[in-house]
Formats: C-alpha cells, sequence, structure tokens
C-alpha cells in the first residue's frame, strides 16, 4: 500500500488572467491531520474543489489511493464545503436518512450519538436552526461516514471561540486514526496543537510544508507565528 493516501504532480488551474493554481505539487500521507493553510484567495478552496472533482485543472495530475478523482474517489472521500448546501425544508431525521441512503459507509449511529451530544433535535426542520447549528449538522453528516480521507474547508470559521473548540473536539472524537483528516483553515492558532503536517499556500503556489514539530524546531517558533509573518497577518 502506497504511503501517500493523496498525489499531487503540477496542478494548474486559472480563472480567465488569474492563476489559482500554479503548477504544485503535494503528498499527503496516510493517517495523519493536516493543516492546509494560507489567506483568503490563496487557493485553498480552488485545490480542495479539484481533489473532490467538482472542478477539472488546467494540467497536472491528482490521485487519491492511486484513482483520479470520480465517482470511486466520492466513496473513500468524506467532504464539508465551506457554505451550507442542506434543503432548508427537510429535518435533520431527513437528512440523515438521505446520507444513509447514499452513503455505504455512513454510520447512522455515530450520527445520532454525535447529534445528541451537541443537542441538537432530529426532529427539527433545518429552516428553523441557527447558522451556527446547520454547520454543525453539516459537519456530523461528514464525521459520520467511515471514509479514508476526510476535507474539512473552514469547519470553524464562522464559528464563535467556544464553539470552535466544540467542533474541533468533536472532529478528534469521530476521526478514525487510520483516516486522513485535511482541514482548510485561515485560523491556525486554532488548529496548529492538532495537525502532524501543514501546507502553506499562497498565491496559488506552496509556500513551505512538512511536519508541525521539524517546522517549529527548525524555525525556533509556532506554526502561528511563522504564518503571522509570512502573510503579514
Amino acid at each position: 500500500m502506497d504511503r501517500n493516501i493523496i498525489e499531487i504532480k503540477n496542478l494548474k488551474k486559472s480563472y480567465g488572467n488569474k492563476e489559482a493554481l500554479k503548477g504544485i505539487d503535494i503528498n499527503i500521507p496516510r493517517g495523519k491531520i493536516v493543516g492546509l493553510l494560507g489567506p483568503n484567495g490563496s487557493g485553498k478552496s480552488t485545490l480542495i474543489k479539484i481533489i473532490n472533482g467538482l472542478l477539472q485543472p488546467d494540467g497536472g495530475e491528482v490521485n487519491i489511493n492511486g484513482l483520479k478523482p470520480s465517482i470511486e474517489t466520492k466513496k473513500i472521500v468524506s467532504y464539508l464545503p465551506e457554505r451550507t448546501y442542506l434543503n432548508e425544508w427537510m429535518k435533520v431525521k431527513d437528512i440523515l436518512k438521505f446520507f444513509s441512503d447514499f452513503y455505504d459507509d455512513f454510520n447512522m449511529g455515530k450520527a445520532v450519538e454525535m447529534l445528541g451530544n451537541l443537542n441538537i433535535d432530529r426532529e427539527e426542520k433545518l429552516k428553523n436552526l441557527s447558522k451556527g447549528t446547520k454547520e454543525k449538522v453539516q459537519l456530523i453528516l461528514v464525521m459520520a461516514r467511515e471514509a479514508e480521507v476526510y476535507i474539512l474547508d473552514e469547519p470553524i470559521g464562522g464559528v464563535d471561540p467556544a464553539g470552535r473548540a466544540y467542533i474541533l473536539k468533536t472532529i478528534l472524537q469521530n476521526f478514525s486514526e487510520n483516516s486522513t483528516l485535511i482541514i482548510a483553515t485561515h485560523l491556525i492558532s486554532e488548529i496548529e496543537n492538532i495537525c502532524d503536517e501543514v501546507i502553506f499556500l499562497a498565491y496559488g503556489s506552496v509556500t513551505l510544508s512538512g511536519n508541525v514539530d521539524e517546522i517549529r524546531e527548525e524555525k525556533g517558533k509556532s506554526i502561528d507565528s511563522i504564518f503571522r509573518e509570512e502573510f503579514r497577518c
């Protein structure tokens, strides 16, 4: 079995004259928590959409467990987009049933347990839930799958600090150590302590990548400090 679950070679994507990805190379190992870090507009969401088969690259290759993004890779990748996509008229229990029917690896027991832990009523319609609770429901749907890869695009971006800690705890408690978890965010300080590896993406290029402990030791400072210095934020 290949050590890397995702291999990306010379990946390019442009929107008109703007280069969103400038021929990047990335290897993501199995069984790791990886922070995909960069400011807004750095190319994180474009990369994630290509991995999930939602965008076609202009050049280069993406391999997920040896396969190109396709229906087959969707069976092993559980994806949380940045924006809510659920139907407002549905009840929470209806959405659980829909996911259970759609994904063979959906663990209904795990989903129900997470809803209970977060005090979310299965009988409630989505339209009656707060924005933060809707985001938690969406996260539960993603983490209830027994996937090989979890990709979370800004899972804590619109949540208050107390909510962020709760969401990260939910993610970690429901993440298999044999799976790979990719968290895309610009809130570095919130996730630095849970990441094994980091990838810095800026203006469509990888500016830094590697093991978190090794980078901290080499640079003599935290990942958050390195990020702030590099992007002046």
